[in-house]
């Protein structure tokens, strides 16, 4: 009779999620027995593979300093220049007259990011795997995840017979997500949007759409085209993408109510529909047309689970449980939180502790991140054509990631926040701030009539920016850190009020229109806002001035 295989863990799925929580479960706990099923045959292709190439913080410090693989990073993938996104004017024609937002210098050392070219990224995974220990069995089909929780093992059954044993089972599927369709877990969210995407095997450098020297002149160290480039208009926003292979990746992301998604389910439709609406990028396209590499199209592409994480041994990690939206590039980060929580989760586990508290305190943790995060894109696509207050959302929603989570995740505090009953407390109070900003902006765009252009407005020219982006890499110990957690929250709590204010006197100075006086009037009855405006009041500061940069035409 054949010895039954048996392993402390199996995770169903190669991707990045499966390979990288392998890497992670083998460093936290050494003698962990992991094998990783895929259905792919290894090495994947580096072209026509996977979306999701562009890492922001958490992600990059999980990939190069929890995982170790900052060799790979610097030597196979490309660093990135941070987000930069171009705002649309008129025709779209000419790219040095639209608003453009990015970064002037390359951000400090311990805070970058990278460009990743996804292929090339888990073939060099799939190659670590057996000297860390892990058994990858590629081109391989699961036909069944028999649970059994109230036995040692459960049991996963191969096509062709093959059967494998395992006292814990992580499904990183992806969107196959074999385990929640099993478990019926689906679980729908408010947010719909569209998505197209391709690659191009030709570099496309925006710094190629201008000449003029004044605009070229902006950037004083780093190149735009290392930049994860964003065209962004009403409804939709566009990605550039430069790979380590030369290719560019390119994507077109949708409200599917204002941009119907069969004007874009085709390659040549979706470039059609960049002649209309991305000129400029269109024709970059057009020169390099036969050089396509690949196109697909993912139609609401946004969901969640009622559940992640399990005491009865199992777990769903990456797209195999929730996926938000490409905007700020969430995906590797949402892994990274997500497979912290599953390592934390699985070692105390096998090391014989009762996990029963732990995995329902675990997903509510992953829960409060992941659904704040979905409160960032919802219903707020079609604002992106307003340069003044997308420029003001994107430096508040990217201040909170490095001042919340961002501090966090960097100090390994998500899977201990119940050690710390006082970040949770301004967690909660945070998370209450966050949803109605959040409706602020809405609120806002629906009666401004600014419309700006020829502006460069750069993310340290906020004067609490780079204190919060290099803060999270200060090594703080735990006191420190809690007073580190809730002066964060506090400075969130201001620099809303202070917008909220300019925005209210900029309202308020424009007597003639009713509109804008209800709003005021509005807002000023607010109770969640009132403390904010208080807040401002005693410390009215100068961090948004900024702004004053737009040169708006009414």
């Amino acid at each position: 009779m054949t010895a039954v295989e048996r392993y402390d863990v199996v995770i169903v799925g190669g991707g990045a999620a499966g390979l990288t929580l392998a890497l992670q479960l083998r460093r936290a706990r050494p003698d962990t027995s992991v094998l990783v099923l895929e259905r792919q045959t290894y090495p994947v292709p580096e072209t026509a593979h996977k979306v999701g190439e562009s890492t922001v913080e958490i992600a990059a410090h999980y990939l190069r300093d929890v995982l170790g693989l900052g060799d790979h990073l610097e030597s196979e993938q490309l660093n990135k220049f941070g987000l930069r996104i171009f705002f649309s004017d008129e025709d779209n024609r000419d790219i040095a007259r639209r608003v453009e937002l990015g970064h002037s210098v390359c951000p400090p050392h311990g805070v970058g990011t990278y460009q990743l070219d996804r292929g090339r990224f888990e073939n060099a995974l799939a190659e670590r795997l057996p000297g860390q220990g892990v058994d990858l069995l590629a081109s391989v089909r699961v036909d069944e995840i028999d649970l059994r929780p109230d036995e040692e093992f459960h049991r996963v059954c191969l096509a062709g017979g093959r059967e494998i044993e395992a006292r814990w089972v992580v499904d990183a599927s992806g969107r196959s997500a074999l385990l929640k369709r099993q478990l019926g877990l689906a679980k729908d969210v408010a947010h719909q949007a569209n998505a197209a995407w391709f690659r191009i095997g030709h570099p496309i450098d925006v710094d190629d759409w201008s000449a003029d020297p004044a605009w070229h002149e902006r950037i004083r160290e780093g190149e735009r085209r290392l930049s994860t480039n964003h065209l962004m208009g009403a409804g939709y926003w566009v990605w550039l993408i430069p790979l380590a292979s030369e290719a560019t990746s390119v994507g077109i992301v949708t409200d599917p109510r204002l941009h119907p998604f069969d004007r874009l389910n085709r390659f040549d439709r979706a470039l059609d529909w960049l002649d209309d609406h991305e000129p400029q990028c269109a024709d970059a396209v057009r020169r390099h047309r036969a050089d396509l590499q690949d196109f697909r199209v993912m139609k609401d592409y946004a969901y969640s689970s009622e559940q992640v994480f399990a005491a009865e041994r199992w777990c769903l990690a990456g797209e195999a449980g929730v996926f938000l939206d490409p905007l700020y590039s969430p995906g590797l980060d949402l892994i990274a939180i997500s497979n912290g929580l599953i390592t934390d989760l699985v070692v105390h586990a096998l090391d014989g502790e009762d996990v029963d508290d732990l995995a329902a305190l675990h997903n509510q943790v992953f829960y409060l991140i992941s659904d704040g995060w979905f409160r960032v894109y919802e219903q707020q696509y079609p604002l992106m054509d307003n340069a003044r207050v997308m420029t003001a959302k994107v430096i508040w929603d990217t201040a909170v990631y490095w001042a919340v989570p961002g501090l966090l995740y960097f100090h390994d505090k998500i899977p201990a926040l119940i050690d710390h009953p006082r970040i949770v407390a301004d967690l909660a109070r945070f998370s209450t701030v966050s949803e109605r900003i959040q409706r602020f902006f809405r609120e806002w765009h629906a009666l401004d009539t600014s419309r700006d252009r020829d502006a460069f407005i750069g993310f340290y020219d906020f004067d609490f920016m780079p204190a919060l982006h290099l803060g999270m890499t200060a090594g703080l110990p735990d006191h420190e850190l809690e007073d580190q957690f809730v002066a964060n929250v506090d400075l969130v709590d201001l620099i809303s009020g202070q917008l909220l204010a300019a925005v209210i006197a900029d309202f308020e100075a424009d007597a003639a229109d009713l509109d804008k006086q209800d709003q005021v009037r509005r807002w000023r009855a607010d109770e969640s806002l009132k403390r904010l405006l208080e807040r401002a009041e005693a410390e009215p500061g100068a961090g948004w001035l900024a702004l004053d940069r737009l040169a708006a035409v009414r």
